[in-house]
């Protein structure tokens, strides 16, 4: 899935760090993801580790860690699958309704053939849902399956903010579900929809991983429509993208960023934390070493790669196509 953020071509360095200061051996570890987005870094520590604790406040998050972290033990799902990629199209679902050219919504995230394919794959899964012929792990799976799809044709730049005004290439293809492909171990894991600084009271372990937000850019504006499918609840979408209401992080405001980062760490009962964090964010280098080392030895690791491109580039305000990603260690006397 691309997404503003993605440790995917990160993992290898947040993993060789983590091991390098922690050791190879993290068999008895608790790893605790607590802002897990589509929940990559857990997954790259899911089969190494005692458990993985993942949480986010976006449902659709939570959605796609309850399958990848939270499913451990294989499911049967080709049938499912196959079922729901011949359903026949709805013809009055949310999605056709108010995010396709056809129905004279005004918005054109998906063409209106995979806009209708998607609210009745949407609702098959509720009804089986609901009528208890699949149950939750199955559920988080089939849905999973379909966030992966929707976004595979969807008609942006990237990330949900806004439309093209012509259905590029990939949004002509036909939606197709695929599984989304879980690792398969004997532990069991723990997923949240939690605020961090709240459910940052309630758990503990040895490694705590924290990538927030670190620009203003709010993830619930950004990816609105993937919460509507996931949720898929009725509501009025409003202005031009269709937006629903969503969280807005405190992650992203500049006053209040620093406040509340100092009280995660403050907080924390793990030995180890490790901060992902963009050498553009709306906290300095200065401000987080200041504050980590308030609580223990403090170090850190940087790398260079690719600058994430949800737009084109000539509409860019950026001088380069890269940028730095600084992981702060804390080791917490605790």
């Amino acid at each position: 899935m691309n997404y503003i953020g993605s440790k995917l071509k990160l993992s290898s360095f947040i993993k060789e760090t983590i091991h390098s200061v922690v050791g190879n051996d993290l068999s008895n570890k608790v790893f605790c993801d607590l802002f897990a987005g589509t929940g990559i870094v857990g997954r790259v520590f899911k089969k190494e580790v005692k458990q993985v604790i993942s949480n986010d406040i976006e449902y659709y998050s939570y959605v796609l860690n309850k399958n990848y972290i939270g499913n451990h033990k294989k499911l049967v799902y080709s049938n499912l699958l196959s079922q729901l990629n011949n359903l026949n199209p709805a013809a009055n679902g949310f999605i056709y309704n108010n995010y396709c050219a056809g129905s004279n919504s005004g918005r054109q995230y998906f063409s209106d053939e995979n806009g209708k394919k998607i609210d009745a794959i949407r609702k098959q899964i509720g009804v089986w849902f609901k009528n208890k012929s699949i149950g939750s792990n199955m559920y988080y799976f089939l849905l999973s399956s379909l966030l992966e799809a929707v976004d595979k044709v969807a008609n942006t730049a990237s990330v949900y903010g806004a439309f093209l005004k012509k259905l590029k290439r990939t949004a002509l293809k036909e939606l197709i579900l695929e599984p989304a492909i879980f690792e398969l171990n004997d532990n069991k894991h723990r997923v949240y929809q939690k605020d961090s600084n709240v459910l940052i009271n309630h758990i503990s372990g040895g490694i705590l991983y924290l990538d927030p937000p670190y620009n203003s850019r709010q993830y619930g504006a950004n990816y609105h429509l993937l919460n509507t499918v996931a949720e898929y609840s009725d509501f009025v979408p409003q202005g031009k993208t269709g937006l629903r209401n969503y969280v807005r992080s405190n992650y992203c405001i500049a006053s209040k960023v620093k406040e509340n980062f100092e009280d995660i760490i403050k907080k924390a009962k793990f030995k180890y934390t490790f901060l992902s964090y963009n050498n553009e964010g709306l906290m300095s280098i200065s401000d987080i070493k200041k504050i980590m080392n308030k609580y223990g030895k403090y170090d850190m690791f940087k790398q260079k790669y690719q600058r994430f491109k949800a737009d084109k580039t000539e509409n860019r305000n950026h001088k380069s196509d890269h940028t730095f990603e600084y992981l702060h260690i804390l080791e917490k006397n605790i």
